[in-house]
């Protein structure tokens, strides 16, 4: 197909031919709905032939039913350019060397012209092209380690992370970020925080909600915040680095093991959970929000322990469960099992014979609570009590994802449930506190006079 539609077919196709406009023209499209103008953009190969998609001045993008449309008037044409401006990056010897890992997601982009997808920039050249402040906080090294979706991240992508941290380390970078998909960071968070131990530089994670070419994107703001974080912080941990308030103010850095995506779109996403965050961070300045964080070191010593156990799985009770569920990951060889229940950790009593079958498996088996904020209280109910005769053990207030994480981690350590055990409930990373703060939990309910109050003079 001719470039001047690219992606386009059916009754998209002819609506254009039929106009006299092309992929890339600046036009006026008069719909039934009203007017639109913008720049047409290419179609991805494998979209429908019913809308043509057009990114208004604005910035968004917005598709237009083809039967909607009345008239299309070009009045201008964009060329178009695919690839981010390279630029060589900067080297001042007086700045701290950081190393960036990237698995997946998006920092910076340019359109794909094949698919309509945004694919992201990546070496030095083009992210000092399209996020310049970069060149003034660091010597930036950039390692393409993977690059796929979050969620088809897991142990192999886990554990050659881990391998490729411990190999900068020894070749004495200042600090580490890696760039990853939002949706399962904190899962790679934490699992780096048991894989990755006694670091002595930052270990930052980062990603964006909104990609580069949309206006509110956060890819910018958390990218320099990120790297200002590797290069200048003292916090030697495991972070992820996103968005603070909804607003371009800030980033938080969370602990890798207390931190959960916790909206689907907002880009303030990230929460620190029954806990505080670590730090806030700006273009101008740090600020430790708490002291209980490791330091960095001026040595190379780093403790990679990648060994990992792949056959455990995390349950979520609900109402009316049946213990065919548990039996399944008994018969299908599983050999530990998070389960997320209840108030202060319950399943219900249809569960019990299964649970038993999985101790006498020499199943290892953990419970946390589903509402994340809180600890597991087994000893207060009767069932709680029942259920820890079965085997299940008590989790303190490990969120879920980083009790599967770790138990999985645990597991590649030893087959032995005591040794498990011991290690499952000695913290580690900060996975397991000895209280909840009071500023832990705070949930502003909309709609309540006094939140009202207070949220309006911050809303603008």
């Amino acid at each position: 197909m001719s470039d001047v539609y690219k992606g386009y077919r059916g009754e998209a196709l002819a609506l254009l031919k039929a106009q006299g406009v092309r992929v890339w023209s600046d036009a006026d499209v008069t719909t039934t709905r009203g007017q639109f103008t913008g720049i047409i953009l290419p179609r991805s190969e494998t979209a429908d032939d019913k809308h043509i998609v057009l990114k208004l001045r604005n910035g968004y993008n917005v598709g237009i039913t083809v039967n909607t449309v009345t008239g299309i008037k070009e009045i201008g044409y964009r060329e178009a350019h695919y690839k981010i401006p390279e630029k060589e990056f900067p080297y001042d010897p007086r700045k701290p060397r950081v190393k960036l890992l990237g698995t997946g997601g998006t920092i910076a982009s340019r359109l794909d012209y094949r698919t309509g997808a945004v694919i992201p920039a990546f070496t030095p050249g083009e992210l000092y092209g399209s996020v310049p402040e970069l060149a003034d906080i660091c010597n930036l090294e950039t390692e393409k380690l993977y690059g796929v979706f979050s969620e088809n991240m897991g142990p192999e992508q886990w554990v050659g992370t881990a391998n490729a941290i411990g190999r900068e380390i020894e070749k004495g970078v200042q600090g580490i970020v890696i760039g990853h998909g939002t949706d399962t960071m904190h899962h790679t968070a934490a699992i780096l925080s048991f894989m990755v131990q006694n670091s002595p530089v930052p270990i930052v994670m980062v990603g964006s909600q909104r990609s580069s070419d949309r206006p509110s994107s956060d890819a910018a703001l958390n990218l320099i915040d990120a790297t200002k974080t590797a290069a200048e912080s003292d916090i030697a941990e495991v972070m992820v680095c996103m968005f603070g308030p909804t607003s371009d103010q800030y980033d938080l850095l969370h602990r890798g093991t207390r931190v959960r995506k916790m909206h689907s779109s907002y880009r303030s996403t990230f929460r620190t959970i029954g806990d505080i965050p670590i730090a806030m961070v700006s273009r101008n300045k740090i600020i430790t929000l708490r002291d209980d964080y490791k330091r960095r070191r001026s040595d190379k010593n780093v403790i990679i322990n990648t060994n990992y156990e792949e056959k455990v799985s995390i349950v979520y009770y609900y109402p009316n469960m049946k213990p065919d569920i548990i039996d399944s990951l008994i018969d299908n060889g599983y050999k530990g099992i998070i389960i997320a229940g209840t108030g202060l950790g319950h399943v219900n009593k249809p569960l019990y014979p299964a649970l038993r079958r999985a101790q006498e498996k020499g199943i290892a088996m953990y419970m946390t609570v589903q509402t994340l904020w809180g600890y597991v209280q087994m000893f207060v109910y009767d069932t709680g009590r029942d259920i820890m005769e079965l085997g299940v053990v008590p989790g303190a207030n490990m969120l879920p994802e980083v009790a599967y994480v770790k138990l999985g981690w645990a597991l590649g350590q030893s087959s032995d449930l005591i040794k498990v055990k011991e290690i499952m409930l000695t913290p580690i990373a900060g996975e397991i506190t000895e209280r909840e703060p009071h500023n832990g939990y705070l949930i502003y309910q909309g709609g309540i006079p006094e939140v009202e109050r207070f949220v309006s003079s911050y809303w603008k």
